[in-house]
């Protein structure tokens, strides 16, 4: 536990995340102004994987599926030590850098909002949402079926199955920096289902709905772009007007309507508590003790937080 520092304590611009050990979180990062600066290539799908693998594996994260499209990625994961923030600012960081370098550009690389992790509250949630990961290529119209797609998409029969293993990228990492020079993801089943085979049969049966219904919307707006032209588009290029803007951004997820109205039960309650003890800790009151969740307050100031030995 670090110590705690004198800071200055200045209202938050967003309300604070709740880190949960063992959640599984649906998790989206788009690029700047939406380009497709994760535009599929031998790079950048080394790059990504690489990292995605040394993060995993440093934070202790399990990873249940991904997807990267040129301009946003997608994870399905479980954080079984509520260190979703440390991995993410990793994984972000390290992308952001090595895929500028590749391209030969400076600029901000993500978006300036901060990555979205909607916590999936049951099984059958998880399910549904990891379907919606992998149909995303065909529902953005751009191949017929997912594994058609030419970046990274984490095939169904990998999880519990074959592991990924990606050797360190040439360009930008430093062989003596101390990065292994080979890494190893695995990709396995969520909590809650009894077996890897288990939650495969479920999660193939949605996904061919899924990228069923896509395809027969596509038929009737024009087919798919392809791969061809998908490789075509210059990283700078970015999607024509009429994608979605500005929509909300759920932090839980579930079909079952008690179920989600709980999670958000307990969301309320945590930014109530948090807020109770930030003006406590703000007006210099002692032993104030933050609510269970609680992360950057935790990590950064050493604040104590219920739950937490």
């Amino acid at each position: 536990m670090h110590a705690a520092r004198s800071v200055p304590w200045r209202t938050s611009v967003t309300a604070p995340r709740q880190i949960v050990a063992g959640n599984t979180y649906l998790v989206t990062r788009r690029c700047a102004q939406r380009q497709f600066l994760l535009k599929p290539s031998r790079t950048t799908n080394q790059v990504f994987l690489y990292l995605l693998a040394l993060a995993a594996d440093r934070y202790g994260i399990q990873v249940h599926a991904f997807c990267v499209l040129s301009n946003h990625f997608h994870l399905v994961l479980t954080d079984p030590h509520a260190l979703l923030p440390a991995f993410h600012q990793f994984l972000d960081a390290l992308v952001a850098r090595a895929v500028n370098a590749s391209l030969g550009r400076w600029e901000a690389f993500w978006a300036p909002d901060s990555y979205s992790a909607v916590t999936l509250t049951s099984p059958s949630d998880v399910v549904a949402k990891t379907a919606y990961v992998l149909a995303n290529p065909v529902a953005a119209g751009l191949v017929d079926t997912g594994s058609a797609w030419p970046g990274l998409w984490s095939a169904p029969e990998r999880i519990g199955g074959e592991a990924y293993v990606v050797k360190r990228p040439e360009h930008f990492f430093d062989p003596t920096g101390g990065l292994p020079g080979e890494v190893t993801l695995r990709v396995v089943a969520p909590p809650g289902f009894e077996s890897a085979a288990r939650f495969r049969g479920e999660l193939e049966g949605v996904l061919e709905m899924l990228e069923e219904d896509e395809r027969s919307r596509r038929r009737a707006r024009g087919g798919f772009l392809g791969v061809a032209r998908v490789l075509a588009q210059k990283p700078t290029a970015r999607p024509a007007p009429g994608e979605p803007r500005r929509v909300l951004t759920p932090r839980v997820a579930g079909r079952d309507k008690w179920k989600r109205i709980e999670a958000l039960g307990r969301l309320v309650e945590f930014l109530h508590s948090y807020r109770i003890a930030w003006k406590a800790r703000r007006a210099g009151k002692g032993g104030v003790v933050f609510p269970h969740g609680t992360y950057l307050l935790r990590v950064l100031h050493g604040v104590p937080c219920a739950g937490v030995g």
